[in-house]
């Protein structure tokens, strides 16, 4: 069964201070459309996910793997599993994130 929706239809939840997501569930992906507040932050982290990322809006510094890198429209970021990551919003940014397996702890958070 496919699932027409636009992303302004989809609830916006914010996730973290500055981080606001609209969540896209399939059997094997999650897609997350965020818009991030200027100077945003989101600390190291992991997660058994792999993770595409877009950035369409803004800049954004991502810290990963020991590099810091400054992402701008047309970015795109592969991030393998396990990998440390993390950044900040350098201006207010729209990113596309895509992870694989789906992201149950987003999917709790949507269903809620």
């Amino acid at each position: 069964m496919s699932l027409k929706k636009t992303i302004e239809t989809i609830p916006q939840i914010e996730v973290i201070d500055g981080y606001k997501a609209r969540f896209v569930h399939s059997e094997t992906m999650t897609m997350v459309f965020w818009e991030v507040e200027s100077g945003a932050s989101i600390p190291i982290h992991s997660h058994p996910h792999e993770q595409l990322s877009q950035i369409t809006e803004g800049e954004f510094e991502m810290y990963i793997v020991g590099e810091t890198l400054i992402l701008k429209p047309g970015s795109v970021l592969i991030i393998p599993p396990h990998i440390e990551h993390g950044g900040k919003a350098l201006s207010p940014c729209k990113i596309t994130d895509t992870f694989n397996p789906v992201r149950d702890d987003y999917k709790a958070l949507s269903e809620s």
